[in-house]
């Protein structure tokens, strides 16, 4: 499994694996009753502790998305992909909401802050 863990950042390392396993999820990427690698398997690749990507599983395991049978693996679980899509829209409403009060806050008007959402919109790198 591709996951790139990063030691500088100041994102827990579970759950950068938590955040990362959950957009394969919801992006398709890993499909319904996939299995996904062993606790020891991904701590190896990773070469973090097994405790770590446990946790990490124990905590996506909670959230319904993957589904650990005893002596035979993880799994993605069948999830509501509907349910999953409107929870990334709501954090991608809040990160609006916050960039809105902050340009509000900075002095720029409605039309200046819907002009720079256009053109980011537009731009074909985002």
């Amino acid at each position: 499994m591709n996951i790139i863990i990063s030691h500088t950042s100041m994102e827990p390392i579970y759950e950068q694996i938590v955040r990362q396993i959950r957009a394969k999820i919801i992006d398709g990427s890993l499909k319904e009753k996939e299995p996904i690698p062993s606790v020891r398997t991904l701590s190896r690749e990773l070469k973090i502790s097994a405790l770590t990507v446990k946790k990490a599983y124990d905590f996506l395991d909670e959230e319904g998305l993957i589904v650990t049978v005893h002596g035979k693996g993880s799994f993605v679980a069948e999830a509501n992909r509907n349910l999953l899509r409107e929870e990334r829209q709501k954090e991608v409403e809040a990160d609006l909401e916050r960039a809105i009060r902050k340009g509000r806050s900075g002095g720029l008007s409605d039309e200046e802050l819907r002009e720079m959402f256009t053109c980011i919109l537009e731009d074909p790198q985002v």
